[in-house]
């Protein structure tokens, strides 16, 4: 189960804890203000010059009441109210802070000089809207006084479930958000315009906090962890399937990644039959295929990397999605099982664990709609596949997902740009066909995988201070780095 601060709550849950917290005498607008005042203290001295921007909601209220608290605290404080509350409460908290005669503005001036810090509570989680001309004209001007913008539970026109914005957003360089982690926050533009988000539970009682609907994803390698006996037999045969002429090296990755990853032993069974030994890993057992009954013996299967749409290749996902094995598809396996609804029927009744790696474009085929409307509710998306395939589904892009059958969902926040080069969905195919082949489950596997992954990116831009020029090849050694990193953590909590 996710600990409090991994969860993820839909937006009906959070509703409904919003209001069992208050019925419980929890009052959440003050805690949230103190928790606001409380980050900013921490993190400005005193007499610092602070811009709080209230909008007309509970959000609004947020900021008017940390507004108050940080006048308390000596904090130089300017208070922008656009427009008259819409709710009671904020009504009030206005109410207060005119009484204590904060500094109360109703427009931005033009030649406003740009404070320390602003505190965007303009708008909230709920907004599902675009804003009109004058929101717009305002929000835009708040971005370029180009201070640090602390943005209350997410920025103003940001959807914190989908990580879409409206027709614009806050632009924010911190987000505190309440009560729970918001999946927008970490995922498509949210990754760019929350910038670095914390979480503030205000002190909730756990007995009101409702079922989490998914949670962060992290992880832990303690399943992987090895007794001194071992052996290659123990940690299972992975199998790959593509590398049609001209993409060969596709399937080279995914056979290279499976060996960092821990498997013992790597088949790779390409459709160009020229390349009789890899050279860089002559570990791996190359086999060219003719024949789809010939597969070599193996725990996992991993079809898809540089596989093709020719019709040897749509024979060998018919073959692989029968055999009892694991599956992992990614790639072209993926573009073919969108037009082959045969095989799609078949995956949904395999006993065998499957995983299904499409980035959004794939998972549009797959779906029947655009890339666009998959960007724009990937967790919807990514459940529906799960769903309709009974398997487990990596939705790839800022802020994967990882689904299971059910719906329960991971949200990954490791990796960056740096793995948006050709080869990395290769890299990661193979990373899960490792974990699967040692006997994790798919879920579990998925999760750590993409996990571990992107760590290898975020370890590269570490190393080398930007995102620019992480190989493939080069993920695939760095993912086996991250993975032992996690497994001496595993192994030192164990100790303990």
């Amino acid at each position: 189960m996710p600990t409090q601060d991994q969860s993820i709550l839909s937006l009906d849950a959070l509703r409904q804890l919003e209001r069992q917290a208050n019925d419980a005498g929890y009052n959440l607008m003050q805690r949230a203000a103190m928790a606001t005042a409380d980050w900013v203290s921490h993190h400005l001295p005193s007499a610092s010059r602070l811009l709080i921007c209230a909008g007309p909601g509970n959000n609004g209220g947020d900021a008017l009441y940390a507004a108050l608290e940080l006048m308390r605290r000596r904090f130089r404080v300017d208070v922008l109210v656009p427009t008259q509350p819409t709710s009671p409460a904020t009504s009030e908290a206005l109410h207060e802070l005119e009484q204590a005669q904060g500094h109360v503005m109703f427009d931005l001036p033009r030649d406003y000089r740009a404070p320390q810090l602003v505190v965007d509570g303009l708008f909230g989680v709920g907004l599902s809207r675009d804003f009109d001309l004058e929101w717009t004209t305002l929000i835009d001007r708040i971005n370029q006084l180009g201070s640090p913008i602390l943005a209350l539970d997410c920025p103003s026109g940001l959807d914190a479930y989908s990580g879409v914005p409206a027709n614009t957003s806050i632009q924010a360089s911190h987000t505190l958000t309440f009560l729970c982690q918001k999946p927008g926050l970490f995922s498509a533009a949210g990754a760019d315009l929350a910038g670095n988000v914390e979480l503030e539970l205000l002190d909730c009682p756990p007995r009101l906090i409702p079922p989490a609907d998914g949670c962060i994803n992290q992880p832990n390698a303690r399943a992987l962890l090895r007794p001194r006996n071992s052996h290659k037999g123990l940690f299972g045969t992975v199998c790959v399937i593509g590398g049609a002429p001209g993409m060969l090296g596709a399937a080279l990755l995914s056979g290279r990644s499976a060996l960092a990853c821990g498997a013992g032993k790597v088949h790779v069974c390409p459709l160009d039959g020229r390349l009789a030994v890899d050279p860089v890993a002559p570990e791996l057992m190359i086999s060219a295929l003719d024949d789809p009954a010939a597969l070599p013996d193996a725990d996992v299967l991993a079809v898809g990397p540089g596989l093709g749409l020719q019709e040897p290749a749509g024979r060998l996902l018919s073959e692989a999605i029968q055999r009892p094995q694991a599956l992992v598809l990614d790639a072209d396996a993926l573009n073919l099982l969108a037009n082959d609804h045969a095989a799609a029927a078949l995956i949904a009744k395999r006993q065998a664990g499957t995983v299904l790696t499409p980035h959004p474009a794939e998972a549009a085929r797959l779906l029947g709609q655009s890339t666009e409307a998959v960007q724009k509710d990937r967790l919807l998306a990514a459940r529906r596949l799960a769903n309709h395939f009974n398997c487990v589904v990596v939705l790839k892009g800022a802020g994967s997902l990882i689904v299971g059958p059910d719906g329960f969902y991971h949200l990954n926040t490791s990796g960056g740009p740096a793995l948006a080069v050709a080869g990395q969905g290769d890299v990661l195919t193979g990373i899960i066909a490792a974990l699967l082949a040692q006997h994790m489950e798919p879920f579990e596997a998925a999760s750590l995988a993409v996990h571990i992954h992107g760590l290898a990116g975020d370890d590269f831009e570490m190393e080398t201070g930007g995102p620019i020029g992480l190989s493939a090849s080069d993920t695939a050694w760095r993912a086996s780095l991250m993975l032992n990193r996690l497994l001496q953590e595993g192994a030192q909590e164990q100790a303990i």
